[in-house]
């Protein structure tokens, strides 16, 4: 990441003809915010005096504590490419203050600052990222609107004219390497209409602006190309959801955590105490990993999502897989994670469950080497293997038994975010869906 100083922030504003620029954060749902100011009102921006109502943000404060300020990231400024050649749109990501200077508890990248902190603690340097976003495409109709009609039926690694979604994700991909990201690969997914674009790794919070950045360049570039992209986990029944998987490793002054070539699997004893906590909490930080309704449509056996807790380092179908690189490259993934999730949320409960099995000293049980998609619910039970949770509702519940993943979050988040999804549960549960119409209106 690019360091900038204040007088750097004002030279490239004035050098790229920036007119506005976007103070952007993120809400506890994951939703991007943002202000927009005039360059003119850059200096306050950087003095860190613009202020906001944070009682109309969801899961912020209560009216009567409304005041909120922006404190800008200076090493977030970037130019976003596509905007009016009258005068450019910059961004600025931003962290969130008290009207009494101290960093709002139901900040989440705040939040994930926080837990950051008790890693180095711990005497870890870094916490790395690769992240790996699927999303769909879908056509838009005359208003502008989604539809579910697909905008091609390609699949894995398929090739234009099939891939009629390749122009679309090529453009995605320039826009970001013109914004500084470095792409490593952009393919079609197995799904029709389903696409990939995978970026280097970083540090934790460098990553999850990136997750941010990336998911509104692909919603801008998509809309520029007549279509709707989403990253909601489960848009159609009946083929593969969309996921986001987690490509995770500790480090400590350049040195990677999880790298033994001595050890078993080339892993050390951090990457299987790692390992241990992760599988430990999982089902527990599913809510935050997996927020949303829908996100447990996706959880389902037969469609290369992981809906049993288990791990391996040559199987595809649990919870947590590690890559075949190894030396810099050793790192545990996490395939459980949709792109609905909230990133600095997850990443925080992430690590906390992974400092927890180093912490404890965890063993992780042997690994699983059997698709266990074809493993019969009593094979599974005698290796040890349980499920994730099948609803959100159970996730919820599961969430609020676990002090290690509540500490995550902390008290702020915790009772906003269970708040906002006991009520989009409730709404679901109460909602009278076509599926039911279908099964009993002539029935009965």
């Amino acid at each position: 990441m690019a360091k900038f100083t204040r007088e750097d922030i004002k030279r490239l504003a004035l050098e790229d003809n920036v007119k506005f620029i976007r103070l952007q954060f993120t809400d506890i749902l994951g939703t991007i915010k943002n202000v927009e100011i005039p360059v003119s009102q850059l200096e306050k921006a950087l003095d860190n005096k613009m202020m906001f109502d944070g009682s109309s943000i969801e899961g912020f404060v209560r009216i009567e504590e409304s005041d909120m300020y922006l404190y800008p990231d200076l090493n977030t400024w970037v130019v976003f490419p596509w905007t009016a050649e009258k005068g450019k749109v910059a961004r600025l990501i931003c962290d969130i203050y008290t009207a009494e200077g101290k960093p709002f508890d139901g900040d989440p990248r705040n939040n994930l600052r926080r837990v950051l902190r008790e890693m180095e603690e711990l005497g870890f340097t870094d916490f790395n990222l690769g992240p790996e976003p699927e999303f769909f495409l879908f056509k838009l109709d005359e208003k502008g609107e989604p539809t579910l009609e697909l905008n091609d039926q390609g699949g894995y690694f398929d090739l234009a004219p099939t891939d009629l979604g390749e122009n679309c994700r090529r453009d995605i991909v320039l826009e970001l390497e013109e914004m500084g990201f470095e792409i490593e690969a952009s393919h079609h997914e197995v799904a029709p209409g389903q696409h990939e674009i995978d970026f280097k790794y970083a540090d934790a919070l460098t990553a999850c602006d990136q997750i941010q950045t990336f998911k509104l360049v692909v919603k801008t570039i998509a809309r520029k190309h007549g279509l709707h992209a989403t990253f909601m986990p489960k848009p159609l029944f009946g083929v593969n959801g969309s996921g986001m998987h987690m490509n995770l490793s500790l480090f400590n002054n350049g040195v990677n955590a999880f790298y033994d070539p001595t050890g078993d699997l080339e892993m050390s004893d951090t990457a299987r105490q790692f390992i241990a906590g992760i599988l430990m909490h999982s089902p527990n930080f599913t809510a935050v990993t997996n927020p949303t309704v829908n996100s447990y449509k996706r959880l389902v056996p037969g469609y290369e999502a992981p809906c049993y807790v288990a791990w391996s380092a040559r199987n595809r179908s649990p919870l947590i897989r590690i890559p075949s690189s190894r030396g810099l490259s050793t790192r545990v993934e996490v395939r459980s994670v949709d792109p609905a999730a909230n990133p600095y949320l997850a990443m925080a409960v992430l690590l906390k469950a992974g400092l927890d099995g180093i912490i404890n000293k965890m063993t992780p049980p042997a690994p699983v080497d059997r698709n266990i998609y074809v493993m019969s619910k009593a094979e599974r039970i005698a290796e040890g293997i349980i499920d994730l949770p099948a609803t959100l509702a159970q996730a919820l519940e599961q969430l609020k038994s676990d002090e290690v993943i509540l500490s995550g979050l902390g008290e702020h988040i915790v009772e906003h975010f269970t708040e906002a999804k006991e009520i989009e549960w409730d709404m679901f549960r109460t909602t009278v869906h076509q599926w039911e119409r279908d099964q009993y209106m002539s029935m009965y």
